[in-house]
């Protein structure tokens, strides 16, 4: 086979694999087992961490949190390991619209936030940290997830280069988590903007966040 045929075949299977780990539902697993029911009717729908904390029960949203997170670091690492950085970055990418977009729940998953983290920590731990930071702070001020969340998002590919770990791969694949991210948040921008974005910790209704 031919160099770049080769080169091709490895990202496209990277890309696939990192899809599929990502599309493992941690959220509706834990829920399930868990005896909470199927996450997909409780509040907003969504299978992640913030929703599954909705039912309740803190250590399923741990599960969820930590699940979500660790399927972004392993696709990442595994490929890096196996093929290279470059196949790295483009599992991670898989793992990314996995966890947004599964198939088997017929691409109506999470907002990637978690998953995001967890390709950060394995392409750029740095720069995870980093972002921790900012979501941390955000979120101590204003009480907003969502708000933290996009905040971090922003500002992601920008510490990428600041904290030099920017390759051209781990840029655009930063750059893509973050558009995603900003996407999978319309609904919580617009209730930033008219001022009814519940804050952490308030009761919450059963509108989509």
């Amino acid at each position: 086979m031919h160099v770049h045929g080769l080169i091709g075949a490895t990202l496209i299977v990277s890309l696939v694999g990192g899809y599929l780990l990502g599309s493992i539902p941690f959220g509706l697993i834990a829920t399930r087992l868990g005896g909470a029911g199927d996450i997909r009717t409780v509040g907003s729908g969504n299978i992640g961490a913030t929703n599954v904390l909705r039912t309740g029960r803190r250590d399923l949203a741990l599960i969820t949190l930590f699940g979500d997170g660790a399927k972004g670091a392993v696709a990442v690492l595994l490929a890096t390991w196996v093929i290279s950085p470059t196949a790295g970055a483009v599992a991670g990418a898989g793992a990314f619209l996995g966890h947004l977009f599964p198939l088997l729940l017929g691409f109506r998953g999470g907002k990637g936030v978690a998953t995001a983290f967890g390709i950060l920590l394995a392409i750029a731990w740095p720069v995870a940290l980093a972002g921790a930071v900012v979501w941390l702070l955000v979120a101590a001020l204003t009480r907003f997830s969502s708000l933290a969340s996009l905040e971090t998002a922003a500002i992601a590919p920008a510490l990428l280069v600041f904290l030099h770990q920017a390759t051209v791969p781990r840029f655009w694949l930063v750059v893509g988590m973050a558009i995603l991210i900003f996407i999978r948040h319309h609904q919580n921008i617009r209730r930033l903007i008219a001022g009814t974005e519940p804050r952490i910790g308030a009761p919450k209704a059963s509108t989509p966040a």
